[in-house]
């Protein structure tokens, strides 16, 4: 973790910063053919697409799901350039109200495409708004107030709704089943990590060998919006502390000064594990008792951090709670203890 601008700002969090809008953007492959990883549902979007535009219909409702820097804003942008729409952006957070929602809809034109990120997040009001906005391409509106009231229907163009959530599980049962496509994108592999860095440096006109791109890769987390950021942070070291060229010792000192080591665990994932083993003996200790004790928010550890420390294995979850795992011992240099009671799920 490291601050700049007195704000403190996670290294290797796949959360996106608003400061980074524009370097991300910069970045961003502009055509599927660009985008790197994510094979089956690249070829399952070509379909889709292709079949839609040679209907010249809009394409079904589409439902993006994963963890955050995977890629679903990005997936959103190359899917409105496929079909040749515009494509409006807004979250769940920002729909505050049933207006708010109607007015972004009126303003559709046809084929146009709406993305909706954190789309778990809409309020119920807003959310059965668009029940009848998905289904038949109308808007349900309740004009005046008590025994002169009346409901009034208006048509909308036929237009594409993208969702995009990291928490799938908190849409409802209608929600979700109005979607024609739901697909989940997954952690990466490295060797997409370094496809993805080689084409940022390139952009960038970052001078980067075979090795310092294995090196940032492996410290990536699997995502890339955070091996960007890791590429941008070592060019800066390259130019100030060594030739300006990123080799293999170049990355490794960078990251070592930014506290990123050979798995890619930062200083916050580290602390929730020794937090885990210091204070609760390994565990299994609740996610509320866990948040508390590391002064970090319940739902941040579920989203953030926990997919990638299970994805290595590092933690565990039972039905007490959450269990450090021995390799989370080992990673940490601290002695193991007996996991003969802890079950895992």
């Amino acid at each position: 973790m490291i601050t700049t601008n007195d704000n403190e700002i996670n290294l290797a969090s796949p959360q996106a910063d608003v400061s980074e809008t524009l370097f991300e953007a910069t970045l961003r492959p502009q055509a599927l053919v660009d985008y790197v990883g994510q094979s089956k549902i690249k070829t399952n979007l070509k379909i889709l697409i292709d079949a839609a535009t040679g209907r010249k219909e809009a394409l079904e409702h589409i439902l993006l799901y994963g963890p955050p820097g995977l890629g679903k804003t990005t997936l959103a942008h190359i899917i409105a350039r496929e079909v040749g729409s515009s494509i409006k952006i807004t979250s769940g957070p920002a729909i505050e109200k049933a207006g708010d929602l109607a007015a972004l809809l009126t303003n559709l034109q046809e084929n146009d495409i709406l993305f909706i990120d954190e789309i778990h997040r809409l309020n119920k009001v807003v959310e059965e708004i668009l029940y009848p906005a998905m289904e038949d391409y109308a808007l349900d509106i309740i004009l005046g107030k008590g025994a002169g009231a009346k409901a009034v229907r208006i048509d909308l163009p036929k237009f594409t709704l993208i969702g995009a959530t990291t928490r799938v599980g908190l849409l409802s049962a209608p929600l979700r089943d109005r979607f024609g496509m739901t697909y989940r994108l997954d952690f990466y592999e490295e060797d997409e990590i370094e496809k993805i860095l080689e084409r940022a440096a390139r952009i960038l006109k970052i001078e980067i060998d075979n090795h310092g791109k294995k090196e940032i890769a492996a410290r990536s987390r699997r995502t890339p919006r955070i091996a960007n950021r890791l590429l941008k942070r070592v060019r800066d070291y390259a130019q100030v502390k060594g030739s300006g060229n990123i080799d293999r010792e170049a990355a490794a000192a960078a990251l070592a000064m930014l506290e990123v080591d050979q798995l890619g665990l930062d200083s916050s994932d580290r602390m929730i594990l020794e937090t885990l083993i210091d204070k609760f003996a390994g565990g299994p200790v609740g996610i509320s008792s866990l948040a508390a004790a590391t002064s970090e928010d319940p739902g941040t550890i579920e989203d953030i951090y926990e997919p990638f420390l299970l994805r290595l294995g590092l933690l565990n979850r039972t039905p007490k709670g959450r269990v450090a795992t021995p390799a989370a011992y080992d990673h940490l240099k601290r002695p193991k203890p007996k996991f003969e009671n802890q079950t895992l799920l």
